[in-house]
């Protein structure tokens, strides 16, 4: 019933991802030359080239750590009655989670995205030096991630309230046939067997709305974060330049420990089997590593400035700044601070939008290096 459908959309958004890791890695080996002049990093001696190597190195273990720690958080905070999901300091270390994704999709990525695209290297070609496809990337992946909310939910409420229909009916004819044998009893027995019926039902299916809500969220939030890791993680080990790869390895570390902090939330509340989460939290913390060594792999054939790897690092990059910018305003912020809870204690309010302003400006600065 429900696992089947979660595990469905489960699949595709991982076929999603092994997709896109695909194009990201082979797509730059196409030959697609570069019209304008642009000095491809390359490695000046082979001293150079191991230093180099030893930093990348050394940037998988770190970034490993810090996105597995991150997303960890949240998950292991649950056995802590004061970090748990319906205390208020959750929502607090949420809004600042959610900072982070938000900074992250409109200073770290989108800005990318739009030089990528701009780039003189596609000025020449038709049509993407006469349309801005950045924003029209992100326009059409923040209208997907609405499309998925709405019709995931629709499908998903609607099943369950047809299941849940067909066992009030079962448990109704029950209760008739209960009071056809048991005249003396018939009003107290149709009054309690309704009217238990019918709570539970309400119950149940209020639990069970949130509970979907919650996964197609956390789903697809670490979709869009996984697209724009496995391109920064190519795109780091590809690089030989040191003077680069050593603020990328700090500013990056902080960037997974962030993120894997507001992707660990979502998928707290989302209460998944310990299968499930330990999946999504592996897949989270591997991403990035596992980009990086793909580019160490291909850091010898690799060319960021051809016009091929310059359109699919720029679409994915447009595309996942959409998917983060939505999800972090529509389904984390806009979810939480509009919460009867947060609406109803003006200390609570406060704190989380500070809390919200401090991660926003943290990504900000990091940025700059990132």
């Amino acid at each position: 019933m429900n696992n089947h459908n979660v595990q469905v959309c489960s699949y595709c958004y991982k076929a999603v991802v092994l997709t896109c890791l695909v194009i990201v890695v082979f797509a730059p080996g196409i030959s697609g030359e570069c019209t304008c002049n642009i000095k491809v990093d390359q490695p000046r001696n082979t001293k150079n080239s191991s230093v180099s190597l030893r930093y990348r190195l050394i940037s998988i273990v770190s970034i490993l750590l810090a996105g597995a720690i991150g997303v960890s958080l949240p998950l292991l905070a649950r056995k802590i009655e004061a970090l748990r999901p319906e205390n208020d300091i959750f929502f607090m270390i949420k809004a600042f989670a959610a900072g982070v994704i938000l900074a992250t999709g409109f200073i770290h990525i989108l800005p990318d995205a739009f030089q990528t695209l701009t780039s003189p290297c596609l000025q020449g070609m038709n049509p993407w030096g006469k349309f801005p496809f950045t924003g029209f990337f992100a326009m059409v992946a923040s209208i997907g991630c609405l499309m998925i909310d709405t019709f995931a939910t629709s499908i998903y409420q609607k099943r369950h309230f047809h299941i849940a229909k067909q066992v009030n009916i079962a448990d109704e004819e029950a209760a008739r046939d209960d009071i056809q044998h048991s005249h003396s009893h018939t009003s107290h027995v149709h009054g309690h067997a309704h009217g238990a019926t019918y709570s539970i039902g309400s119950d149940q299916e209020l639990i069970l709305s949130e509970n979907i809500r919650n996964r197609i969220i956390s789903q697809v939030l670490e979709l869009g974060i996984l697209v724009h890791s496995i391109i920064i993680g190519v795109s780091l080990g590809a690089s030989q330049n040191t003077q680069m790869i050593k603020p990328l390895l700090v500013a990056l570390s902080f960037h997974q420990f962030f993120e894997g902090m507001g992707l660990g939330g979502c998928i707290s509340q989302a209460k998944f089997k310990s299968v499930s989460t330990a999946i999504m939290a592996v897949l989270f913390s591997l991403t990035t590593p596992a980009g990086i060594g793909i580019g160490i792999g291909i850091s010898r054939v690799y060319n960021a400035h051809s016009s091929i790897s310059l359109i699919v690092e720029g679409i994915l990059n447009s595309a996942s700044s959409g998917i983060l910018i939505y999800m972090a305003l529509v389904d984390i912020l806009a979810s939480d601070f509009m919460n009867p809870k947060m609406q109803n204690n003006v200390r609570l309010l406060c704190g989380a939008h500070i809390s919200l302003l401090l991660g926003a400006g943290c990504m900000s600065v990091m940025a700059k290096w990132a």
